[in-house]
C-alpha cells in the first residue's frame, strides 16, 4: 500500500510517498481503508521537527482521517465491516481527565498517522462518524472539531447571550464559531481579510474585525460589547494575540488557548490586566473519545457542515502541505484517496 511519510530529516523535502506492507489487524483491532484526510497546523510542526525530535524511524504523517472498516481482528466487535469511522487523536484518552501517559498515544506523532491507503487501529480508539457528512467533511472532525467542542462546550460552558471571539478563519476557529452559535452565543470573528470576514458572517458570525486595519482589535470588541468585554475568546495565535485577548475579555471571562500560530512564548505578558480581569486561561489539547461522540450527536442533530477550503488528491499530498504552509485559506484543507 502507499503511504506519505517523513524520513531522514525535517522539512517538506523529506516528505515522500513510499510503499509499505499492508497492516493486519490483531486482537481488538480494525483494518480501515482510508477515504479522506484533513490537515492541521500541527502536521507542519511535525514536519519541522517540533513534535518529533527523533526520526530514527520513518513516520506516517497526519492525525485526522475517515475510512471504511474492511476487516476485523479477533474479538473486535464494536464496529462492523462497511461502517465509516475516524480515529480519535489521543488513542488512549477515552473519557474524563487526560493523564501525562495519554500524550504518548497521539496519531501522527509519536504514533504513525493516517496518510496511508490502509491503517490498523484499536477499536477503542475509533468513533463512527455522521452519515450525512462527505468523506472530506468527516475527516475534519478529530482535531479541529473536537478541540473547538472542548473549548466552547465542555470547558467553556458557552451559553445563550454570551459573546465569543474567534481568531482567524482556520479550522478550529470556524468550528468554534459554529458551536458557539449552536449554544445561542453572539460571535465576533477576527481576520486580516474582509473577504474572509464576509464568509464568516455567512457562516453565522455576528460581527467581524479586520485586525490589519485595527491592530488594537480589543478596543473594537469592547465597543461591540458596550465596554463589558467578551465572555470567551478562542486564542489560536499565542505570542502575538494573548495580551490583546486579555484586554478584550470581561471580568471573570475565559480564554481558551488552542494554538501557537505566532509562537509558543509570550514576551511582555501583561500580568496586571490579567489580574484585574480575573482572567481564566484554559489550555485545550484536543479531547477524549467521549467528547468526540458528544460532538457528533450535536452536529448530527443540527446537520452542521464543516467549512472546507480545498481538497487535494493523494498524489498532491506534498502540494497540500505546501498550501497549508503558505496559502491563505478559509476552513480545512483535505486530501482524498
Amino acid at each position: 500500500m502507499k503511504v506519505i511519510q517523513i524520513q531522514g530529516g525535517y522539512g517538506l523535502a523529506h516528505v515522500k510517498q513510499v510503499e509499505r506492507e499492508m497492516p493486519i489487524p490483531g486482537p481488538n483491532e480494525v483494518l480501515i481503508k482510508i477515504r479522506a484526510v484533513a490537515l492541521n497546523s500541527r502536521d507542519l510542526g511535525v514536519i519541522a521537527g517540533i513534535y518529533q525530535p527523533d526520526l530514527s524511524n520513518p513516520l506516517v504523517l497526519t492525525s485526522d482521517a475517515v475510512g471504511e472498516v474492511v476487516a476485523l481482528g479477533a474479538q473486535a466487535s464494536k464496529f462492523g465491516v462497511g461502517e465509516r469511522v475516524s480515529g480519535i487523536f489521543t488513542q488512549s484518552w477515552i473519557a474524563g481527565e487526560a493523564s501525562q501517559a495519554n500524550w504518548g498515544s497521539t496519531l501522527g506523532s509519536p504514533l504513525d498517522g493516517m496518510l496511508a491507503e490502509y491503517v490498523v487501529l484499536p477499536e477503542q480508539g475509533l468513533v463512527q462518524v455522521p452519515d450525512y457528512l462527505t468523506d472530506a467533511e468527516a475527516a475534519t472532525l478529530p482535531c479541529a472539531g473536537v478541540t473547538a467542542w472542548h473549548a466552547i462546550v465542555e470547558e467553556g460552558g458557552v451559553k445563550s447571550g454570551d459573546t465569543v471571539v474567534v481568531q482567524g478563519t482556520g479550522g478550529v476557529s470556524l468550528f468554534a464559531l459554529q458551536f458557539a452559535k449552536l449554544q445561542g452565543a453572539s460571535v465576533i470573528a477576527t481576520s486580516s481579510s474582509d473577504e474572509k470576514l464576509e464568509k464568516a458572517r455567512q457562516l453565522g458570525a455576528d460581527f467581524g474585525i479586520n485586525y490589519r486595519a485595527q491592530p488594537e482589535w480589543e478596543n473594537e470588541v469592547l465597543k461591540l460589547t458596550g465596554g463589558r468585554g467578551a465572555d470567551h475568546i478562542v486564542d489560536v495565535g499565542g505570542a502575538s494575540t494573548l495580551n490583546h485577548s486579555i484586554s478584550a475579555l470581561r471580568v471573570g471571562g475565559r480564554i481558551s488557548i488552542v494554538g501557537l500560530l505566532s509562537g509558543g512564548s509570550v514576551e511582555g505578558f501583561q500580568v496586571v490586566p490579567a489580574i484585574v480581569r480575573k482572567v481564566r486561561l484554559q489550555a485545550i489539547n484536543v479531547g477524549s473519545r467521549a467528547m468526540f461522540e458528544a460532538m457528533n450527536r450535536a452536529i448530527t442533530q443540527h446537520t452542521l457542515h464543516p467549512a472546507i477550503d480545498r481538497v487535494f488528491s493523494f498524489e498532491q499530498a506534498i502540494e497540500a502541505f505546501d498550501y497549508l504552509q503558505n496559502g491563505s485559506y478559509f476552513g480545512k484543507i483535505c486530501i482524498t484517496l
